[in-house]
């Protein structure tokens, strides 16, 4: 059934565009606006939205969506002229928002049919909508951050000298499960000693030693939403150097997160930590930008970077990631999901941010 609350959001969205109809095609914002999922392949599935309520939904007669989803189902053979099909759905004098995953195949005869007035990029319009979390969505997203913080302290256990970084990651799956979790929301990233200096080493054959760090990446997916958190530890020894590192990270992580509430810049959050970093020396080694959005989709439209031009409002909840990254050597990354409030953020993750020395 169409979720009415989220697909207004969009039509306001698309009437600030000057818009009044769009045609939705990617699988998970269709799931998002409506709660059904299908997986198309290369036939084509899509959901157009109208300011005038005559919204409509494509399908494949091969898509299994039984029982009343609150909007026009329009069905078609693979033997049917789709195109015609969805031109007939649309108001041939008004300009069509079309998404970004529109495949040309489809888009180009929409075009050639004259289906529309026009046809511009109108994803920024779901893409805003999904990045501000509703209430289901924030309590979803609770659920799955305490499921990944009970699994980091379950992982902590399976650090011992020799393991491999492999057969660590090989036993997480079973642990989320475990604890409720319905997957990964991602492949864990499991990194020791110098690989963590490579911000997405996939897990290999590379044995735990003493004095190595151990960097977990990890997340789950629980009832279709993800978490995502980043611990780093440190194997029977730490070195100054590496103590020295591994604070710099924590600071930078918790400065960035003492400044969120609604209308700070995305990209102030960035400078904060990389500010923080750079004065210690380090500025050359935090490659990457400070976090990413997150909730149905591991990593969804939005960012937290110097390039950001949003500002924090509330029920966006993104991560906060700063890390250092000396090639050859070691890696450090600090990572949590925020949510932001009404008068400044909460943190979903939990799991302490103490250095922890293993062993």
């Amino acid at each position: 059934m169409i979720k009415q609350n989220r697909a207004d959001r969009v039509l306001d969205a698309l009437k600030d565009m000057g818009l009044s109809q769009m045609l939705i095609v990617d699988p998970m914002s269709i799931y998002y606006l409506t709660g059904v999922w299908v997986a198309p392949f290369e036939r084509f599935y899509g959901l157009c939205l109208r300011a005038d309520g005559r919204h409509a939904m494509f399908l494949n007669r091969l898509f299994h969506v039984p029982g009343d989803v609150g909007v026009e189902k329009v069905w078609y053979s693979d033997t049917d002229p789709v195109t015609d099909l969805i031109a007939e759905h649309l108001d041939r004098d008004a300009v069509l928002g079309v998404d970004k995953d529109l495949r040309a195949s489809f888009l180009l005869p929409l075009m050639e049919k004259k289906a529309a007035a026009g046809f511009v990029n109108a994803s920024i319009a779901v893409d805003r909508t999904r990045g501000v979390k509703d209430e289901e969505e924030q309590e979803l997203m609770r659920t799955a951050s305490r499921i990944n913080d009970q699994a980091m302290a379950r992982f902590r256990e399976l650090i011992h000298e020799g393991v491999t970084e492999k057969e660590a990651a090989d036993q997480m799956l079973k642990i989320y499960l475990e604890l409720g979790a319905d997957g990964f929301s991602f492949e864990p990233l499991v990194a020791f000693g110098a690989n963590a200096a490579d911000p997405h080493h996939a897990p290999d054959n590379t044995k735990l030693e003493p004095g190595d760090c151990v960097l977990f990446d990890v997340g789950c997916i629980k009832d279709g939403y993800c978490s995502d958190m980043t611990r780093t530890f440190y194997y029977k020894m730490v070195s100054e150097e590496y103590r020295k590192i591994y604070e710099t990270v924590r600071r930078a992580n918790e400065a960035a997160i003492a400044r969120i509430r609604p209308g700070v810049p995305l990209r102030e959050l960035d400078a904060a930590a990389r500010d923080l970093i750079a004065g210690e020396g380090y500025g050359e080694y935090f490659t990457h930008r400070l976090g990413h959005f997150i909730g149905l989709a591991e990593h969804e439209y939005g960012d937290v970077s110097s390039a950001s031009a949003w500002e924090a409002q509330p029920g966006m909840i993104f991560s906060i990631e700063p890390g250092i990254y000396l090639a050859g050597d070691t890696g450090v990354r600090v990572e949590d999901l925020v949510l932001v409030t009404a008068d400044g953020c909460e943190v979903l993750n939990h799991y302490p941010k103490k250095l922890e020395v293993i062993g």
